[in-house]
């Protein structure tokens, strides 16, 4: 399943579903099947614009942001973080060494904030390597050399170093968890990827108090055009489909109890 997934999103996520459109438009013009394949190509067309010139995806993705607010302070009392993974260069680091983060680099930023502001808690790093190959190192060795640069001792960390998606993440962190007997818990992960993280969460009979970070929106979008920053767009409309997507597919599979 873990594959299959991989592979369905390297073929529907937009610019590759554009691409796909515009040669079955080209072949079906070369075969003498003009009908279908200007209309293939309008509608490749359709999608690279929608993705690369409109707020729809961003739209999107502030409607994922919205939807688990942040406390306004941290419960007093906490005994653990919870931190996702998925904020690491993987592929970079194991050609360059040190640590390389993408733009989820919030998730560690606001755990480490967190754990000098609670010296007691304990913090689970749950991530393995999520690619195709499985060679890479995984959040584990990242997030110690991370932590410990900043004065957190080892023993505080909880290595999880073999989910390669969110639904491995909840079962390991749910193992973990009960075998170090540790509750009163808070979550931090995009929040983008937090709804699809409490309803698993949620399913799996985990109590954690959301920490969503990593907000890519302004919270006041609405539906237009936007002929400024069409990488950007591009980039918050492929990552606002696959999450969407995920919380379908989910959902269709009995992970989470409801995909919105």
């Amino acid at each position: 399943m873990f594959y299959l997934s991989k592979i369905f999103w390297l073929v529907v996520q937009p610019l590759s579903l554009a691409f796909l459109l515009a040669m079955i438009g080209a072949l079906a013009a070369l075969a003498g099947w003009r009908r279908l394949g200007g209309l293939s190509s309008l509608v490749a067309a359709l999608v690279l614009f929608v993705t690369l010139y409109t707020t729809t995806g961003n739209v999107l993705l502030q409607s994922l942001e919205d939807e688990v607010a942040r406390p306004a302070e941290p419960p007093s009392a906490i005994s653990c973080i919870v931190m996702l993974g998925g904020a690491v260069e993987n592929e970079v680091m194991s050609g360059r060494g040190g640590i390389e983060f993408n733009a989820a680099a919030d998730r560690y930023t606001e755990t480490l904030r967190l754990a000098l502001a609670h010296p007691q808690a304990r913090i689970l790093v749950s991530g393995g390597d999520g690619s195709f190959s499985g060679r890479y190192e995984g959040e584990a060795g990242a997030s110690e050399r991370f932590f410990a640069a900043y004065g957190v001792p080892a023993d505080r960390l909880i290595k999880e170093n073999t989910s390669r998606n969110t639904w491995e993440n909840t079962l390991n962190t749910r193992d973990m968890l009960a075998a170090e007997n540790l509750a009163d818990c808070v979550l931090v992960t995009s929040a983008f990827h937090m709804p699809r993280a409490m309803a698993l969460f949620a399913k799996a009979g985990i109590e954690v108090t959301p920490w969503p970070v990593d907000y890519r929106t302004s919270g006041r979008l609405s539906f237009g055009f936007d002929f400024t920053q069409p990488s950007l767009n591009s980039q918050n409309t492929a990552t606002a489909v696959r999450e969407w997507l995920g919380l379908i597919g989910y959902y269709a599979a009995g992970r989470i109890d409801r995909p919105f």
